[in-house]
């Protein structure tokens, strides 16, 4: 058991490091978006730096590597018991580390949303789709993703306590979240300065 678990931990990670925004930009359009915007290789900063199209395939490469890494965990320690949610939680909360910690990428990845909504929704479809309706609603209103993000991140656990999911996890939410909140630690400043950038859908 510890050694599949580890090997599930292992194939997450390695997929987790896959990072969307990192691999379309330097193979499309000879980019790396670190250098660019905000700084950070995730989604937001694509749309704003390389515009639309490169956005919408982030998004697609981002969200396929945590559901992968899940069904992978799965796979690796099956059905038996229940245990096969262990290799889901281990493989998809890996997944998350190597986004924000590419192996591939010096170690300097995105912030994890998408990955982290695509593990829980691969998991628990239905509380995601509330949370992922609670993003949409505060970005329309107020067009700041990163406030989005993290108002649906903490409304998580919450949502899944309501619709009665499993105590182990509702403690790995508590934990993806937590990694969420200190990930945007500059979009925390910046939102208290009232210096952050409002996402705009008129990209290149």
């Amino acid at each position: 058991m510890i050694i599949r678990t580890a090997l599930c931990v292992i194939a997450g990670y390695l997929l987790g490091s896959l990072n969307g925004s990192l691999i379309i930009g330097k193979l499309f359009y000879n980019q790396d978006v670190r250098k660019h915007g905000s700084g950070n290789a995730g989604a937001t900063n694509t749309l704003r730096t390389l515009g639309k199209t490169a956005a919408a395939g982030v998004l697609a490469v981002d969200i396929l590597k945590g559901i992968l890494a899940c069904i992978t965990g799965r796979l690796i320690i099956g059905d038996s018991d229940n245990l096969g949610y262990v290799g889901m939680y281990a493989a998809g909360f890996a997944a998350i580390i190597g986004h924000n910690w590419p192996v591939f990428f010096g170690f300097k990845g995105g912030k994890g949303v998408l990955t982290t909504f695509s593990v829980v929704m691969y998991i628990s479809p239905l509380p995601a789709l509330v949370c992922l309706g609670i993003f949409i609603i505060v970005v329309a209103i107020t067009r700041y993703v990163s406030l989005g993000s993290m108002i649906a991140a903490v409304c998580w656990p919450v949502v899944s306590a309501l619709f009665g999911l499993p105590a182990d996890l509702i403690f790995a939410g508590i934990l993806m979240v937590v990694l969420i909140i200190v990930r945007h630690k500059d979009n925390i400043s910046r939102l208290i300065n009232h210096t952050e950038k409002k996402i705009s859908f008129r990209g290149k």
